[in-house]
């Protein structure tokens, strides 16, 4: 089937199923007449403090579509040295996580210090996100690779695995590059930042 079938294919087998709340597990500290442990707003607000840096997630058109997709990610994570392997999260509700599945690559561009406006715009729906944005192919996958990047990953989809209402999906390196010296852009309790900056 290959990579990019697989993909695919979770996206149909999962894309159509609704998005339910994991099963408890028998050992547990919280009884059915409990409430939750964890508020939703709660969650949000603690785990804004961990800080992370920015991605965009970009991949090429596939057959019979026009031009390439993309989308702002903060949840990006390298994962094994051998074999090399990154993951990112996506909702299951993304729309653009269809077409990353179809073409079964995809580039990851950690966004530089700079880069906020352009982080801002991939984060919209339905907008053209590309529209004025300076990049080139990324050369395994031809995925764009953004200008102005602190650094780029060109992956081909490894794995599709479920975590709650989003899927992980782990992607194995076939190329990568970063600027040298480049300031990241970070992302900490509901801004940006930049290393040594408030």
């Amino acid at each position: 089937m290959g990579h990019a079938g697989a993909a695919a294919a979770a996206v149909r087998y999962l894309g159509r199923r609704p998005v339910e709340p994991l099963p408890r597990p028998d050992l547990r500290c919280v009884r059915e007449d409990e409430r939750a442990p964890v508020e939703p707003g709660e969650f949000r607000q603690v785990l804004g403090s961990f800080a992370s840096g920015v991605t965009v997630i970009t991949t090429p058109a596939a057959d019979g579509e026009v031009g390439p997709a993309g989308f702002a990610c903060q949840s990006f994570a390298s994962l094994s040295l051998e074999p090399p392997l990154v993951c990112f999260m996506v909702g299951r509700t993304s729309t653009t996580w269809p077409r990353i599945a179809r073409a079964g690559v995809f580039c990851v561009n950690v966004l530089s210090a700079g880069q906020g406006e352009l982080c801002r715009a991939f984060a919209v729906r339905g907008a053209d996100k590309f529209a004025g944005v300076a990049y080139d192919a990324a050369p395994a996958s031809g995925s764009p690779r953004l200008a102005g990047s602190a650094a780029w990953i060109d992956c081909t989809v490894h794995a599709v695995h479920t975590g709650g209402d989003h899927l992980i999906v782990v992607g194995r390196v076939d190329a990568l590059g970063a600027e040298d010296p480049a300031e990241p852009l970070l992302f900490h309790r509901g801004r940006f930042a930049r290393i040594g900056h408030p």
